[in-house]
């Protein structure tokens, strides 16, 4: 009998009873930590680890890019900003590049206090 970890029960939880606004900003955060981590492990000559973080950061933006609803100005937007950050991840990878990654999770953390910031102004409203 194997025993369920009880952190990736909380986060299963947490994933399925959220909101979709809620859900998204989980995806930004995930995504800054991957790339902190992937920074981290190219510091720490870890190629294998900085790799695996990154492709990880490149799957929450595919996720990202999935969500958004076509027609809206603001949708092509955001879709232009994923495409750029996610070419900008692979370059990092294939180069191992720390500036590059730099640059992404910029981009990653504003997303995320930005879409932190407009679910609280909502909750407010």
């Amino acid at each position: 009998m194997t025993l369920s970890n009880p952190y990736q029960a909380y986060q299963r939880q947490a994933v399925t009873t959220s909101k979709p606004e809620e859900l998204t900003n989980m995806l930004y955060q995930g995504m800054v930590k991957f790339i902190r981590m992937s920074k981290m492990a190219l510091q720490t000559n870890k190629l294998a680890d900085s790799h695996s973080y990154n492709l990880k950061a490149q799957d929450i933006l595919s996720e990202l890019i999935v969500t958004l609803k076509p027609g809206y100005a603001m949708s092509d937007s955001l879709l232009s900003l994923y495409n750029y950050m996610n070419s900008r991840l692979i370059e990092a990878n294939m180069r191992k590049n720390v500036e590059i990654l730099d640059e992404v999770e910029g981009f990653a953390v504003e997303l995320s206090e930005t879409w932190a910031t407009a679910i609280k102004q909502k909750a407010n409203d």
